[in-house]
């Protein structure tokens, strides 16, 4: 998944003091006929020949129709982020939790998703109904002191424990907007924000000394959530990391979900010592859908380009992906005792083999996420 390219892309964020509701009646074939849903499946794969609909183009290219200039704008209050970036109907910026600035994405079929520039964490994404698909944890904090707990938090340039801190820093980073656009698509406003990181003080102080720009760029085409994430060296030197989009579902109870698409494949089990995962093998695998039924933390490598969670109510999250490599599977179980039973993390991962970039190359992955009737 290795591409000399730096292209740019968009990112997407979450409206204020929206009430969170269960996944009961996804209303999919509401806002997505059948023709676009094939269309949709052949941008995602890369297969259209071109840009995705609604993404940004780069700093240097001329903007489509509907889209704001493209500058990369820093520690910029909500109030300036929403005159230099809003985009009237489709992008808005204000102050969510704690007074943290972010981007509020709305398509005219009803969905939405919000984005905080606070570790470009997407910690809302709706159905027109109104139906929250993502989880924040009860425990979440908006005070910087640690990355917000929930949503779908960014893990660069480590996953999971090592050399680094825990998941690395790109989670608990301040993001600066790079570009918002509302193309049509053909006749539907895309909505999409791009938030970008580069190195500086924070990368440095926590032991990652290499020159980089990440862009991850968001995107609604209509219901459907789509995230570009594209990791670029801009320094002379080679330099090596894993990466994870470490996204929470919620579920109507974890014993009434499961994930289908990973049955007999091998994995890491983690749950013992994170740091020396014991390897399952595939023929000991459980053949049918993988049931959370205790502690779970696992990595399977080679995943599968879709797999499903079911979230218990007749609804499943289909999860389709280019680049991403490897499926990361974590319930703490009762370890997070007022909330396990309500979430699930099926985590979009590279994690098995790092990837290495040499000076000039980019690494990029999508996926894309849409809610479907079971």
């Amino acid at each position: 998944a290795m591409a000399a390219t730096t292209n740019t892309t968009t990112t997407a964020v979450r409206t204020k003091g929206v009430a969170r509701g269960r996944l009961l009646s996804p209303p999919l074939a509401r806002c997505r006929a059948a023709r676009d849903l094939a269309a949709w499946r052949r941008s995602a794969l890369g297969l259209d020949g071109g840009r995705r609909a609604g993404v940004a183009p780069t700093a240097t290219a001329t903007h489509r129709q509907g889209a704001r200039r493209c500058v990369v704008a820093s520690a910029a209050s909500a109030e300036e982020l929403e005159s230099e970036f809003g985009l009237a109907g489709s992008v808005r910026f204000e102050a969510g939790e704690g007074g943290l600035p972010k981007a509020v994405l709305t398509h005219v079929c009803g969905a939405s998703c919000e984005v905080y520039l606070y570790g470009a964490n997407i910690l809302s994404w709706k159905q027109a109904s109104g139906d929250e698909v993502l989880y924040v944890r009860p425990d979440a904090k908006f005070d910087k002191t640690k990355a917000i707990s929930g949503g779908i938090p960014i893990c660069f340039p480590q996953f999971g424990p090592g050399v680094l801190r825990q998941h690395g820093f790109a989670r608990d980073a301040d993001w600066s907007v790079g570009a918002t656009s509302a193309d049509y698509n053909p006749d539907d406003k895309d909505p999409c924000v791009e938030l970008i990181l580069e190195d500086g003080e924070l990368s440095r102080e926590c032991g990652f000394p290499h020159p980089f720009r990440v862009s991850y760029s968001v995107t609604l085409h209509r219901e459907t959530l789509q995230t570009d994430f594209r990791v670029i060296n801009t320094g002379k030197e080679s330099f090596d990391f894993t990466a994870a989009l470490h996204s929470y579902f919620e579920v109507a109870g974890v014993e009434n979900a499961s994930i289908e698409g990973l049955q007999g494949l091998g994995y890491l089990d983690k749950v013992g010592d994170p740091n020396n995962p014991t390897q399952v093998s595939g023929s000991a695998a459980s053949p049918g859908p993988l049931k959370i039924t205790g502690e779970t933390d696992r990595v399977y490598g080679s995943a599968p380009q879709e797999v499903l969670l079911n979230v218990g109510t007749g609804a499943g999250i289909q999860i389709q992906n280019d680049g991403w490599s490897d499926c990361v599977v974590w319930n703490p179980w009762t370890a997070m005792e007022a909330c396990y039973r309500d979430f699930v993390c099926v985590e979009n991962a590279k994690t098995g083999d790092a990837v290495t970039l040499q000076p000039g190359e980019s690494w990029r992955a999508r996926a894309d996420f849409a809610v479907i009737d079971l």
